[in-house]
Order: C-alpha cells, then structure tokens, then sequence
C-alpha cells in the first residue's frame, strides 16, 4: 500500500519538531494553523505512529517522531543540496531562508547581497527579520532564524560570530546642514545642535552610552527612535543631526544626506555574521550564509574596515 503523504507534510513536520509550536511553525511554511495542523495528522496517520505530544502548552516530540525528525532533516537537506547544485532544476525549487539582521545593514549591505543571491536561486524565498539587536540574537538561538547579521553575539557560548565589518560611528546631516562642509566632528560639536538618538532599548544606545561615559559636552538628544534607519528620515527631514553607523548611510551621491567621521572619541562597532552553535544550515541558508561572507560590507557601502578573523 502506498504511503499518502508529500514533500510539504516533512517540511511541515521538521518546522515543528524544530520550533516545537504550531503557531511559530505554520507561519514558518506560510499556513494557516489549522491547515499546518491537517498536515500532520495527514502524516501521522499515513505512518501510523504519533510523532508528537501536545497540550495546550507544549508540543514536543515522542521517541519515534526525534529519530523521525533526524531522518527528515537529512532527506530534505540532500534534496535542497541536489537541487541547488542542478542549475537547470533549481529554479523550480521553492525553498526558504530566514535571516535575522539589525536594520541598519539593511539598505546598502543585506539588501545588495540578497539581490545576487537572487540573481543566481531565484526560486528561493528570502525572510527578513528586522529587528533590535537582542531580538535578532534571540531569533538565531531559538532557531527563528537560519542565521543572523548582528553586532553582537561574539560572546554568546551558544552562537558562532563571524566578524565581517569593522564600521565607525559617523555623524549625519543634511547638505545644506552649518557640518556639511566640515572633514570632521567631535561628539562636542554635535551637541551645539538639535540631536537625534536612538532610545535606551537599542544596543545601538547601549553601545554608544559606553563608549561616551565621561567624555564633556557630549550631545543630549532632543528627538528618540526606535531605529536607525528611522534617525535618518528625522534629519533628513531637517529636524537635527545624528550619530549612526557608516553601514546605514547612503552613498556619497545621495542628494539630502551627508556622512562626517566623528572623532573625541572614535566610536566602532563590529558586525558579522551570528549562527547557532552546533546547527547545522540548510543547503539554501548556507550558499546565503557564503554570499554574506564573500560580498564585504565595505564594498557595498563604501565605508568599513572589513574583518579578517572572526570575534
């Protein structure tokens, strides 16, 4: 007797058994949890054995459905690697990888790196997470996530950090801002003008906060947000001026904005690549995971000191 089931019950299936939450895994596959939910009673039933345990708390997996998981993981692994390694076949495949990443290496790095990497898997679904920099660490370690680009991580026991970038802090204003024409600033000459921050919650802020304990005339924000790439709509909307990374600012022919080295002191910060230690990626998530690593952040943005060994 045939065995009645597909390609998307297993994919379902290994979402589960790794995220261990209905929720969390039908919207890894794009479903409704209820159709996610059909999908492994289809397979449960078609093998005859329970592969999970459920409450209303807690999906985990029985003996049989942790060796199950183990073989699904390897047959789709293989089957992504043959396919991705059978250029005319590839495109028909439709795979997914998930990268967390802070929104300040969104613009001018990650979106280029996606863009070839699409150029060569057209048929591979990207996911972006942006978030704060704990969030996309959290993504990654609780496997959210394929793998991350952060600043921090590097001292995480759980979490591979593979340094890519070492970016300084620059100031941002308009062309038409008194600094624009300035070779340089200090964190002093900022303060003389309406300041942009991002708040207490970034590790942007943390990171700056540190860095600027102690140092006088240090600037005192008037405006707070969320993210950097929303500090830079403020100033270039005219409303002041703002310390970001070199990695968030557009090029040197943007037409508004204008970035300034800061020095007294110079602040940098090290960005790479975050991955949960001992794990394993998908043929799909590690030929992204090589674009990131051969693509250099200062290529693409035109601004950073790329890093040789990992932190």
């Amino acid at each position: 007797m045939a065995i009645q089931f597909d390609l998307n019950d297993l994919q379902a299936f290994r979402a589960v058994a790794e995220l261990q939450n209905f929720r969390r895994a039908a919207e890894a596959v794009h479903i409704s949890q209820p159709a996610f939910s059909r999908r492994i009673e289809k397979l449960e039933q078609a093998l005859g054995v329970r592969l999970l345990e459920r409450t209303t708390r807690k999906v985990s997996l029985t003996a049989v459905g942790r060796e199950f998981a183990r073989s699904v993981a390897q047959w789709l692994d293989e089957l992504d690697g043959t396919l991705l390694a059978l250029r005319g076949i590839a495109p028909t495949r439709m795979g997914e990888v998930t990268v967390a990443c802070v929104p300040s290496t969104v613009y001018y790095y990650l979106s280029q790196v996606i863009r070839r990497y699409r150029e060569t898997y057209p048929k591979i679904r990207v996911r972006v997470l942006d978030a704060g920099a704990n969030e996309v660490l959290a993504a990654v370690a609780g496997g959210e996530a394929d793998f991350g680009l952060n600043f921090i991580g590097s001292q995480e026991p759980d979490i591979e950090f593979r340094a890519l970038v070492e970016e300084r802090f620059v100031a941002a204003c308009r062309r038409d801002h008194p600094l624009a024409k300035r070779r340089r600033v200090t964190w002093r000459d900022l303060g003389e003008y309406d300041f942009i921050t991002v708040s207490k919650a970034s590790g942007n802020r943390l990171l700056l906060d540190q860095a600027l304990a102690g140092v006088p005339g240090r600037p005192q924000a008037v405006y707070e947000a969320q993210h950097v790439t929303t500090l830079l709509g403020l100033v270039e909307a005219g409303l002041g001026v703002a310390a970001v990374p070199s990695m968030a600012m557009p090029g040197k022919d943007h037409p508004l904005l204008v970035s300034i080295p800061l020095e007294e002191p110079t602040v940098t910060r090290h960005v790479g690549l975050i991955r949960r230690r001992g794990r394993a990626l998908t043929p799909a998530a590690q030929q992204l995971f090589d674009f990131f690593a051969d693509i250099s952040p200062a290529g693409s943005a035109g601004k950073g000191r790329q890093a040789r060994r990992a932190r």
